[in-house]
């Protein structure tokens, strides 16, 4: 039987949404994108239409109905609002890797924990080292932070010849990272948490577990219970985007239970339909033989498969370039490196981030394996663990953000905030400089060193 001969433009447009398609699950272009908007930022905030960037970010947005009115600026709702899908993605893959990857053991997972306590306490000593006095020392916790973000855009620079584990790695660490930087936030920048938000998570996700319980594997379902954990930590005084962690850790690793194989019911639903189109009865009837196929198909892979799929474009080619276009605009006018004190923040947090991080996720993790309490994951070896120490060292957004909180001095706040924007450079070239070393050498994945 001849195929049916599809019209010229048609034929184009197929060709080109199928090389579109292949373009966006690259990730070495997923991180070029994201640079380049990281690059436009620093431009722009720098440039002549310096004050148009700053207006952009604090327009306002608000939601609401009738009343009920909820309005923040434009920055909140990149940084609080759409990163907490790109947390959302981060926790389901780490939600796979707990089930069957590189931290399926307790003890392979003790390591990134271990690693990312290390790369915390060690840049702020670090800090502490070069800023004792009081009004410098509340900057400790500026270098302890790691952008997930920005430091897996750099990772994916280097291609697939980076075993995917060190990716893992990397993830987790940065997770179990900014965890201890808003645990930080909440003990040491803020006046504490306000744990009536910790009731209405709770609801959210008490609806969660419900919705899984009685087998709704429907994405859609669980928007609201989502947006209600959402609003419980944001109440809380935490990071609301750690919501989308919890809720990614929460995603179903194993498809919706069904009384017959998904194979196995896509054999017969097709059946089902084919018989009754060749019946040539009402198109109504076809209806429920074709729902229950498209339930059959859905659930040939497990939740979190599925979404991870779904959501990898939009993340890696919208949320995180807007995410960087928002935050990688730091103003250099201002920043006066005439005194003594201003001088010191800058390099101390530089050191601590370009070397303090390393040191401290390298140490801790040498340590932790020498004394046989834990073992490197599978395809990651020593040039792999430093590779992530180094990619760690890039601090950007939440960097600058708890040195907003720590500094009330303009010449402080500007000097640290040059510190991170020149450290978080360094640690990604030195990054991009070792990783494509060890794959000329072929030797990030070889364990025999």
């Amino acid at each position: 039987m001849q195929k049916p001969h599809l019209p010229r433009a048609q034929q184009l447009a197929q060709r080109a949404f199928a090389s579109l398609e292949r373009f966006v699950h690259i990730e070495a272009v997923s991180g070029v994108v994201l640079l380049v908007a990281a690059i436009a930022a620093l431009i722009w905030a720098n440039s002549s239409a310096a004050e148009h960037y700053e207006a952009l970010w604090h327009t306002p947005i608000t939601l609401g109905v009738g009343s009920l009115v909820y309005a923040q600026s434009l920055h909140f709702w990149i940084n609080d609002g759409l990163m907490t899908i790109f947390f959302l993605v981060v926790g389901m893959e780490i939600r796979r890797e707990i089930h069957e990857g590189a931290l399926a053991s307790l003890r392979q997972a003790t390591l990134p924990m271990a690693a990312a306590i290390g790369g915390v306490a060690v840049p702020a000593l670090v800090y502490l080292i070069f800023n004792h006095a009081p009004p410098e020392a509340r900057g400790w916790a500026v270098p302890t932070a790691t952008d997930i973000a920005f430091a897996v855009g750099v990772l994916a620079l280097l291609g697939k010849s980076i075993p995917s584990n060190v990716r893992v790695f990397l993830l987790a660490l940065a997770i179990i990272d900014d965890i201890i930087a808003v645990l930080i936030i909440a003990f040491f920048y803020s006046g504490g948490l306000d744990y009536s938000g910790f009731g209405v998570a709770a609801i959210g996700l008490l609806m969660v577990v419900g919705l899984q319980k009685i087998g709704i594997g429907s994405a859609y379902a669980y928007i609201i219970p989502g947006a209600i954990t959402w609003l419980g930590v944001l109440m809380t005084g935490a990071h609301p985007t750690l919501a989308g962690v919890v809720l990614g850790l929460m995603t179903p690793v194993t498809a919706m239970p069904m009384r017959e194989r998904p194979l196995e019911a896509i054999g017969r639903f097709t059946d089902e339909l084919l018989g009754r189109a060749k019946a040539d009865r009402d198109a109504g009837e076809l209806l429920d033989p074709l729902k229950r196929l498209r339930l059959a198909q859905r659930e040939l892979l497990p939740p979190v498969v599925r979404m991870q799929g779904t959501l990898h474009p939009w993340v890696a080619f919208g949320i995180m370039p807007l995410f960087a276009l928002a935050n990688a605009g730091v103003s250099l006018s201002g920043v006066d490196l005439s005194s003594g004190a201003p001088q010191w923040v800058m390099l101390a947090v530089m050191l601590a981030l370009v070397m303090g991080k390393p040191l401290g996720i390298f140490t801790v993790s040498w340590l932790m394996v020498r004394l046989g309490w834990c073992t490197l994951p599978a395809g990651v070896n020593w040039r792999g663990i430093l590779l992530i120490g180094l990619l760690a060292g890039i601090g950007f957004t939440m960097s600058i953000f708890i040195a907003n909180l720590a500094f009330t001095d303009a010449a402080a706040l500007g000097a640290a905030k040059l510190g991170v924007l020149c450290a978080s450079v360094v640690a990604a070239s030195l990054g991009l400089a070792w990783g494509a070393w060890c794959i000329r050498r072929g030797s990030i994945g070889k364990r025999s060193e």
